[in-house]
C-alpha cells in the first residue's frame, strides 16, 4: 500500500457542501473557520448521514464538539488518471445513469439490505448531474433487475475548476445478485466518465477494516492518501463511535441506560454486571449506577421509597391520595376491624421491591393471616392496606418530569381446551422470559395457587379454549405482568400528582405506582414509590435518553440543549 500526503488545495469557493440525498459532503477545505465547520456538521438532517471529507487538523475541529463529532475510521483512496488502466466490463449487465421511478425504488432496496441511509425519490426529479453528482445502476439485461449503484461527486462545482478532482460514494450491490464484478464494473464506469470531464484523480473512503473492499480498490490502482474524516453522532453511525459492545452481559434495565450512554461518547465501566452496577465518565464528571439507580438520589430518599409506611406518609403531606393503611400489630383483631371497614385487602411488606411478598384481594382472615406470614419472609414490619380495585398504573418521573406512562396487567392465561393451568403457566413464562431477557416470570407459588383456587380451579384442571384466567393479582413485571404504554393518554391530574410524589420525597428519578380506574380518568390512589424503576419495556417513550440527559446535560445535541433552554425560560415567563 502506498501512502500518498497529498491533499486538494485550499479551495476558492468558501464552506463548500454537496448535498446528495443520503446526506451531505462537507469539504473540509474550503473552511477556513473551525466554528463554520462544526456549525456546518450540527446542521445535519434527521434520517441523513453526513460525512466532512479533507480535514487537516480534525483535532481543532473535534475540541468544538465533542460530545457530537467524532473521528471516521475511515482511509481515503485515490485513483489517478495517469494510473488508470481501462479494462473491458464483464458481461451479464449493463451501466447507466439512474432514472426516476423504479431504479430508485430498486437502489433503496439495496440500500435498506446494506443497512445504508435510504433517499427520498424526489431528490433524483432534479438534474442531478448539474449539481456535479453522477448516479449510475448495474442492470441485468435479460430482466431488467438493478444490480447495483454508484455516486460520483465533481469536485471542480465545489473547490473551483483548478481542483480538477472527483470522489466515488454509495458503492452498493444487490446481495443476491449472481453476476461476478459489478463492484467494479461500477467503479471503472464512474472513472472513465469523469476522465472524459477532464478530471485528474477520483477518491474514496473506506472502513480501515473492511480488507476485502481495500484490496477491489488497490488492484484498481488506488492508493492510500493522508486524509481524515469527521462525521457526527447519530444512530447510523453508532458502531463507528461507541468502540466495542459493552454491556451483553447486564440485564435489560442496566443495558438500556449503558447503550444510551455509549452512543453518546460516554465511558461506561462495568463494576457488578450481575447486580446492574456500572460507572458512567464525561469530562470531568463520574456517576455511578445500579441501573436507574444513581448517586444523584439521596440516602434518605432512597430510605423513605424503600419503607412503604413512611413514603405514604410523606406523599399523604403533600396531598396525593392515599388508600386506608396500618402496620400490623400482630392481633387477629386488628385484622378482623381492617377488613370489616375495607371489604377486601391488600398485605404487604413493609420493606421490599418487585412485588415480592405481595398479597392481592384478600377477603377472609384466613388469607390474611397465610399472607402476613407470606409478607414476614421479606421484613418483620407487615402493613394492611385497603384494596382498590382497578388497573395499575407505573408513572415514570425524571426529573420532575413525566417520561413515560404505562398500564402494567397482571399474568394471566389462556385456555386451549388441553393444557392443563399449570402447563399454560408454563407455557406463558417461557414467553415473558424469552421477551424480557429472563427478566419476567410468573411464580408458581402459593399466591397463584391461592388466586387460581379463588377462581374456582385447580392447577391440574384443564382450562376451556378462549377462557382468560388471572393468575396473579399484583401486575410487577418479575411475576410475569406486562406492561402497556399510555403516555399520550394519561390524564393530567395523574401526571401532576405523579410529580408531587417525586417531589415530596426529593427524589429526581422514581417510578410511581397509582391504581385507577382509567389512565384517562383523574381517580387514581397512591401504592407505592420505588427509587430504581425498570426503564426497559416502555417503548418508544425515551426513558433511557431523559436519564442520561439528567446525569449529563452536556452529552445533549446542540439543538436538543437550545430547545431545552427555550423551554425552561418559556416556563419561566409564566
Amino acid at each position: 500500500m502506498h501512502d500518498h500526503a497529498v491533499l486538494p488545495h485550499r479551495a476558492a469557493t468558501e464552506n463548500a457542501v454537496a448535498e446528495c440525498g443520503w446526506g451531505r459532503i462537507i469539504f473540509g477545505n474550503s473552511f477556513a473557520e473551525v466554528s463554520d465547520f462544526a456549525e456546518a456538521l450540527r446542521e445535519e438532517q434527521a434520517n441523513c448521514r453526513d460525512i466532512a471529507i479533507y480535514v487537516t487538523n480534525p483535532h481543532v475541529l473535534l475540541a468544538t464538539a465533542p460530545q457530537e463529532l467524532f473521528l471516521d475510521p475511515s482511509h481515503t483512496f485515490r485513483l489517478m488518471r495517469t494510473d488508470y488502466e481501462a479494462q473491458p466490463l464483464p458481461s451479464g449487465m449493463a451501466i447507466r445513469t439512474i432514472q426516476p421511478g423504479s431504479d430508485v425504488e430498486a437502489i433503496n432496496r439495496i440500500f435498506a439490505s446494506r443497512n445504508m441511509v435510504v433517499i427520498r425519490p424526489e431528490f433524483f426529479d432534479d438534474d442531478l448531474e448539474t449539481r456535479g453528482l453522477h448516479w449510475l445502476v448495474a442492470e441485468d439485461p435479460q430482466t431488467g433487475d438493478i444490480l447495483g449503484t454508484v455516486m460520483g461527486v465533481d469536485h471542480t462545482l465545489y473547490l473551483g475548476k483548478d481542483d480538477g478532482g472527483s470522489s466515488l460514494w454509495c458503492l452498493a450491490v444487490d446481495p443476491q445478485a449472481r453476476q461476478a464484478g459489478i463492484g467494479k464494473a461500477l467503479t471503472r464506469t464512474l472513472a472513465e466518465r469523469f476522465w472524459d470531464l477532464g478530471r485528474e484523480y477520483m477518491d474514496l473512503t473506506v472502513m480501515h477494516d473492511n480488507e476485502a473492499a481495500i484490496s477491489l480498490y488497490e488492484k484498481l490502482g488506488f492508493h492510500r492518501i493522508q486524509s481524515f474524516t469527521v462525521k457526527r453522532k447519530n444512530t447510523f453511525n453508532e458502531k463507528l463511535f461507541t468502540g466495542p459492545e459493552q454491556g451483553a452481559e447486564l440485564n435489560p434495565y442496566a443495558r438500556i441506560i449503558v447503550d444510551e450512554a455509549r452512543r453518546r461518547g460516554i465511558h461506561v465501566e462495568i463494576i457488578d454486571a450481575e447486580g446492574g452496577l456500572f460507572r458512567l465518565s464525561l469530562g470531568g464528571r463520574m456517576v455511578v449506577c445500579r441501573e436507574s439507580l444513581s448517586e444523584f438520589t439521596s440516602a434518605v430518599a432512597m430510605s423513605i421509597c424503600d419503607n412503604k409506611e413512611i413514603s405514604r406518609r410523606v406523599v399523604a403531606e403533600a396531598g396525593v391520595k392515599v388508600p386506608d393503611q396500618v402496620g400490623w400489630d400482630g392481633t387477629r383483631e386488628q385484622i378482623e376491624d381492617f377488613l370489616a371497614r375495607n371489604g377486601s385487602v391488600v398485605v404487604k411488606p413493609v420493606r421490599g421491591e418487585q412485588g415480592t411478598g405481595i398479597s392481592v384481594d384478600l377477603r377472609t382472615v384466613e388469607e390474611i393471616e397465610t399472607a402476613i406470614a407470606t409478607a414476614q419472609r421479606m421484613s418483620s414490619a407487615v402493613l394492611l392496606e385497603q384494596y382498590f380495585e382497578g388497573q395499575d398504573l407505573r408513572l415514570v418521573v425524571i426529573n420532575y418530569r413525566l417520561v413515560a406512562a404505562a398500564i402494567r396487567k397482571p399474568a394471566a392465561v389462556t385456555g386451549d381446551g388441553s393444557s392443563t393451568i399449570a402447563e399454560l403457566i408454563a407455557a406463558q413464562s417461557r414467553r415473558r422470559i424469552a421477551a424480557t431477557g429472563g427478566e419476567s416470570r410468573i411464580p408458581v407459588d402459593a399466591e397463584t395457587t391461592r388466586i387460581v383456587r379463588a377462581a374456582g380451579y385447580d392447577m391440574d384442571a384443564i382450562l376451556p379454549e378462549g377462557q382468560e384466567l388471572p393468575v396473579r393479582k399484583t401486575a410487577n413485571l418479575h411475576t410475569g405482568g406486562t406492561i402497556h404504554d399510555v403516555t399520550d393518554a394519561v390524564h393530567p391530574e395523574l401526571v401532576q400528582a405523579a410529580i408531587a410524589v417525586a417531589k415530596a420525597i426529593d427524589i429526581p428519578v422514581v417510578g410511581v405506582d397509582f391504581m385507577v380506574r382509567s389512565p384517562s380518568f383523574s381517580d387514581y390512589v397512591f401504592i407505592e414509590a420505588n427509587e430504581r424503576p425498570g426503564l426497559a419495556n416502555h417503548e418508544p417513550q425515551p426513558t433511557a435518553q431523559r436519564f442520561v440527559d439528567l446525569l449529563f446535560p452536556l452529552s445533549l445535541p446542540a439543538e436538543a440543549r437550545s430547545q431545552r433552554i427555550a423551554r425552561k425560560s418559556s416556563e419561566q415567563k409564566t
